[in-house]
Parts: C-alpha cells; structure tokens; sequence
C-alpha cells in the first residue's frame, strides 16, 4: 500500500522553523498499530492522520507520539487543518471541525490560511507537585521555580500537562530533562509532560519550553496544548472576573525551531468558557510511504 504525506512547520511562517508534523491526508485502510509504526518512523513529536469524518463534521483525525495515540494535541490540528486547505481539500476560509478523541475540535482558517482551533474540553485544575521533585526533574534549584500564583500543577484543555513558572530568562535557558526526575513522577502515576514558562516583557508576553522525554519527546518546540492550558491557567488565577485575554507566546528558540503561537481565553464571572491556540505553517515536504 502506498500512502501521500506532507510534512508541515507548525506555529510560524518560516521553513524549518516551528514544530514539525507528519499529516497523511487520506489514511483510510491503516491500522492502529500501522499508525503507530509511522509515527515511530517519522519521529517527530507528533504524526497526524486523516479519515472520513463519523458523524457529519469535517474530517476524522487521528494523533499519534513516537510512542502512543494521544486524545488532542495543538500543532497536529493546526498543521492538519493547514496541509488540508492547502490541498484544496476543505476550502481556504472555512470553519472546520475535527472529530478526536478528546472530542469535537473546531477550527478557523483564514485566507490567508491562519488557523486558530478551540480547546475540545473545558479547562482543568489537578494535582499540584511538590516544588523540589519538579526542581530535580527539571535540573534546576527550588529558588528558580515561582510559587507565588500557583504551585507546579496539572492543567487541561484536552491534554494534561505540568505548569511550572520560572524565575528568569537565564533559568529558563538553563533548565534540562533528568530522566530519574522525570520517571520519579511517573511513578506517581502521573504522566510527567512539563510546561516551563516565563512572563516575558519584550516582544512576547510568555517565552515557554515544554519536556516530555518520557513520552519520546526530549523538548517540543511549539506545544499548542500546553499553551492553550497555561493561557486557561493564567486567565484563571487572574483577579478580572470577566473578559477576553490574549497572549503572544514564544517556544523552540532554545533549539533552534522559533515558533510563535497566538492564544486566547474567555472568562465570564470567574469562569473560563473557552480557549483558543492560533498560528501559522508551511509544507517543507510531500512523499510516498509504502506500508508492506
């Protein structure tokens, strides 16, 4: 069987820039372990792939790691709803909607193929992480982590991640995977996916860098969930009961793959109603897999 590809930068307008994605337009005839074996083969933080929608929407979109199917995730949907205007598939101005396993995610682009989704699930508090297991994990001293919003904790918009708020740019710059930290939060049951984020005041309003080396990711270089979730989280904590609240965020400069990605939640009486994820992309690549 031979199966078309692209491979897409996602979260910036810039070839070889951004987080990489593996979309397969049209996968109809793969299985679940065959999904995973191509995931596995591309390598990248994550591969898409694309059915027949179920129930009446737009597209069926299946997401795979390196090593698991996960319910939703941001630059695969960004990227997917991309590649698929560009094809001329679903049209350049178009609101979409992907049935997952997270749910239903609903999608702009524009024409100018700008793609902004909406979380598929209403944000999530869970459980705060003690500082020094997140400071070990992280190769960091406890001092370096900021505590005075909120601890390290689980947040949600469709995927859990841990949020940690940083002291500094150069903390920041510094912090790296210990893989006995990492596995020492596992081994709570949790699954240890770190969002590190700073409160930045040059042309961004939040430099990010996401690990999750236990899940075939060592560091993403734009997490379009985990974003999505650190805007819900910040927006919550924030004393305005009601409003819009966007950021403007940066990811992958530390290596190497800068990626802009644009946020937004709306809060209404102290409770946040939705949140969005925006951003460009640009196929670098197209080609056949054959599957045996």
């Amino acid at each position: 069987m031979e199966y078309d590809y692209y491979i897409c930068d996602v979260f910036t307008d810039t070839a070889f820039g951004g987080n990489q994605l593996a979309v397969l337009p049209d996968a109809r005839g793969l299985t679940d372990k065959q999904m995973q074996q191509i995931a596995r083969e591309f390598n990248y933080s994550e591969s898409t792939f694309v059915f027949p929608a179920k129930n009446g929407n737009t597209r069926n979109v299946k997401i795979f790691t390196p090593t698991r199917e996960v319910p939703f995730a941001g630059h695969p949907n960004i990227g997917t709803a991309f590649v698929l205007a560009s094809m001329g598939v679903i049209g350049d101005s178009e609101h979409i909607i992907f049935e997952e396993k997270a749910g239903l995610v609903e999608i702009s682009i524009n024409n100018q193929l700008y793609c902004e989704l909406k979380a598929p699930e209403k944000f999530s508090l869970g459980t705060t992480l003690d500082v020094e297991l997140i400071a070990h994990a992280l190769s960091l001293n406890t001092h370096e982590i900021i505590t005075k919003t909120h601890a390290p904790q689980i947040a949600s918009v469709g995927l859990p991640f841990i949020m940690v708020e940083l002291n500094s740019l150069e903390t920041l710059q510094l912090a790296k995977p210990n893989l006995d930290g990492f596995q020492a939060i596992a081994d709570l049951g949790i699954m240890p996916d770190i969002h590190m984020y700073l409160k930045s005041n040059d042309a961004f309003d939040l430099r990010t860098r996401m690990f999750a080396p236990l899940d075939g990711v060592p560091e993403d270089p734009a997490t379009g969930s985990a974003n999505c979730a650190l805007t819900a989280l910040l927006t919550h904590f924030n004393e305005q009961e009601s409003g819009e609240f966007n950021y403007k965020i940066a990811q992958g400069i530390e290596m190497g793959r800068p990626s802009i990605l644009y946020s937004r939640a709306e809060k209404r009486n102290g409770e946040i109603i939705k949140t969005w994820i925006g951003g460009n992309a640009v196929i670098t690549c197209k080609g056949t897999i054959y599957i045996p």
